[in-house]
């Protein structure tokens, strides 16, 4: 799916039930008793991100054409795919892991290292799998929220994936003189992608926190039944105490994740 798309859409389908909550701090929400701390990390991540990553990241959007930075957006892509393989394999796709390696084959070498895209055209459209939603298909909770320090929401389920995803990429691998400036180059490029969606949850959120929150909540549980899940796991959501501030539905966007 485009991440882009998606992620607009998760971010509108927020907006009424967010617009429609009060202006001050809901009740603490039994899944985040570690709400003190979260916020605290939240804030500082608010206030890096505000001060630094954006004025950087509209500083490389306007010096770096959109083509370009699709270009780069792709080949971060295709280097972490061998953990979306991986997953596919874990969660018993046989067929998505089949086409998933041929997509990494084919933009890895027709592609130019993943620059292009030709795989979509050819019928290998790409997924997005990795070890929280794995560990979620096979039963484990959700576990409690946190916020990580740099990397924003997470949660004490999703977490391991930050160590598989790492074990997985082969830029890990290499020295880190040419692993710190990709990682540099890669992180600007996501936070510009970011820029639009951002935008929007700072009109639209009275809670910022509580909005990213339940957006990075309801697209796992989305993501994990592969955009279908269980009528009753929306209605767990609305039947929280913060369901007033709380998105009403979810759809796929993994870059909720990073809009701090």
């Amino acid at each position: 799916m485009n991440k882009e798309l998606v992620a607009k859409g998760l971010l509108s389908l927020s907006l009424a039930t967010l617009l429609g909550g009060c202006a001050s701090t809901a009740p603490s929400n039994p899944s985040d008793p570690w709400e003190k701390p979260n916020r605290a990390f939240y804030n500082f991540n608010d206030s890096l991100d505000r001060n630094f990553f954006t004025p950087v990241a509209k500083g490389y959007v306007w010096a770096t054409p959109k083509p370009v930075r699709a270009g780069v957006t792709n080949a971060f892509e295709n280097v972490n795919y061998l953990n979306v393989m991986a997953n596919d394999l874990l969660q018993g796709k046989v067929s998505d892991f089949a086409s998933d390696s041929g997509r990494f084959v084919v933009n890895s070498t027709v592609g130019l290292g993943g620059l292009f895209d030709p795989a979509t055209k050819l019928g290998m459209p790409a997924h997005d799998e990795d070890l929280g939603q794995t560990l979620g298909k096979w039963g484990v909770g959700e576990g409690r929220y946190l916020v990580l320090p740099l990397m924003g929401p997470n949660s004490l389920r999703d977490l391991p994936n930050v160590a598989s995803a790492m074990a997985l990429n082969p830029l890990t691998y290499l020295n880190a003189v040419v692993t710190v400036p990709l990682g540099v180059i890669n992180t600007i490029n996501m936070r510009a992608n970011l820029l639009e969606e951002t935008n929007i949850r700072d009109q639209a959120a009275l809670d910022p926190y509580t909005f990213v929150r339940e957006a990075y909540r309801q697209q796992r549980e989305f993501k994990i039944y592969d955009g279908n899940p269980p009528s009753e796991s929306i209605d767990d959501y609305l039947d929280e105490p913060e369901a007033t501030a709380a998105p009403a539905a979810a759809t796929d966007e993994s870059s909720v994740l990073k809009v701090y």
